[in-house]
């Protein structure tokens, strides 16, 4: 939170390119032991409601960003689109109520969805609510191979990129981020969201609209690695998924399952590989903890 003694106007003044995304909110509070009354940016956060072909299909709570990406990643990442070419257009529609995405997709597409229709309600933290079975949960997924070499002083080096990026998350403490890196670690491609899922889902778009080989990086993210994110992941075709936080044994499972590297903790030089470590030259070797001596 911002203690600046620039006067509100012109600290919004200075600051609304750098806080798209967000709004400028009169707060009061203590600090310090002592009171304080200034402006400080808080993330947006609006209803993305998803139309496919002039169906409803899913509402999202969104950061209302990057919202052709978002469309498109979404639409890939749950397999609602084979291919970007299915997407033919996004109309954008503001409502006092949120926002509706109107996606034209190819017929093809769009008989898959209905073929599978699910119930989804989305919130930032649940990218499974209201999903009608469990046999709509685990999709199949593609399963990875290897490309570029990967190495651990690659993501050390993209993690280490991550803050000075995050423009949003510095000016509200609110969003999640989801970049993708190159087998490097050079942070290539940045977006973020209040939702993880959502921050990911906007990446995906991007990569795809982009025509990014995105096999040959790797993925990096701000939050803990869920099943979702794994899922997401794969479905991108992206064969490392780096975490700051702990993934889940549903995450690891999936993430075995499309023979991804799942990379958690990550931070520093320090890191926790779940699977797959080959992909990052370890040797597996079971080692007594150095915590613990």
């Amino acid at each position: 939170m911002s203690t600046t003694t620039t006067k509100p106007q012109d600290f919004i003044a200075q600051a609304v390119a750098f806080c798209e995304g967000a709004r400028s909110l009169p707060v009061r509070g203590v600090r310090a032991g002592r009171e304080f009354a200034v402006h400080d940016w808080v993330a947006d956060e609006v209803p993305v409601a998803l139309e496919y072909n002039g169906i409803s299909h899913a509402v999202m709570l969104a950061t209302p960003l990057d919202l052709d990406d978002f469309a498109l990643g979404f639409s890939l990442s749950e397999g609602i689109l084979d291919a970007p070419h299915e997407l033919y257009a996004v109309d954008e529609v503001p409502s006092e109520l949120g926002i509706t995405l109107r996606l034209h997709v190819a017929s093809g597409a769009f008989a898959r969805l209905k073929d599978r229709r699910r119930g989804l309600a989305g919130r930032t933290g649940c990218g499974l609510c209201g999903t009608e079975s469990l046999a709509h949960v685990a999709r199949d997924l593609p399963v990875l191979v290897d490309g570029a070499p990967l190495s651990r002083d690659a993501i050390s080096r993209a993690m280490s990129q991550f803050c000075a990026l995050q423009t949003l998350q510095q000016a509200t403490g609110a969003v999640h981020a989801a970049a993708w890196c190159s087998a490097e670690g050079e942070v290539m491609w940045l977006r973020e969201d209040v939702g993880r899922h959502n921050a990911l889902d906007k990446l995906v778009g991007a990569l795809a609209a982009q025509d990014v080989d995105a096999s040959t990086g790797f993925i990096a993210v701000t939050s803990r690695a869920s099943f979702e994110m794994v899922q997401k992941t794969a479905m991108a075709g992206v064969p490392l998924l780096a975490a700051v936080s702990a993934p889940t044994s549903f995450a690891v499972a999936t993430a075995e399952r499309a023979r991804m590297t799942l990379v958690g903790f990550a931070r520093q030089q320090d890191l926790v590989v779940y699977c797959d470590s080959g992909r990052l030259g370890l040797d597996g070797q079971r080692q007594e903890n150095p915590d613990a001596r």
